[in-house]
């Protein structure tokens, strides 16, 4: 179990990464003009695209075993470290408090965006039933 959870947190960073760099293009350059929601959801189909082959990369990479189980726990640690990371980003970096944080997600791009991490959460499961 231990390499899926390596796994999940070293998937998790690189899909950190990524949104990262699509995240402020989103902000800078798309928001401003197109409004969150249609820029968030403009992002949401690239960032899933991307999670997809980092997903897999990861899988064949560390040599994740091929179950159930250890898919799951590598998809469930991704979603932890990528929501705790969010979390500590808005407290830390922009001065929100934590329930303010969570609260976002009721919102239409928050829910997109929370949609998308569960999603990419699933990938490692539905790569073990693909192949």
């Amino acid at each position: 179990m231990a390499t899926a959870i390596r796994a999940g947190v070293i998937y998790a960073l690189i899909v950190l990464l990524i949104d990262f760099i699509f995240g402020t293009v989103r902000v800078l350059l798309l928001a401003p003009h197109l409004g969150e929601t249609l820029a968030i959801s403009l992002e949401a189909p690239v960032m899933l695209i991307a999670s997809w082959f980092v997903s897999r990369w990861c899988l064949d990479w560390l040599d994740v075993p091929r179950t159930v189980e250890a898919r799951s726990l590598m998809g469930a640690v991704a979603l932890a470290v990528l929501i705790s990371v969010e979390v500590c980003l808005a407290v830390l970096a922009f001065g929100r408090s934590t329930t303010e944080h969570l609260a976002s997600y009721a919102s239409v791009a928050g829910a997109i965006g929370l949609a998308g991490q569960i999603l990419s959460a699933t990938f490692p499961v539905v790569q073990f039933w693909r192949r």
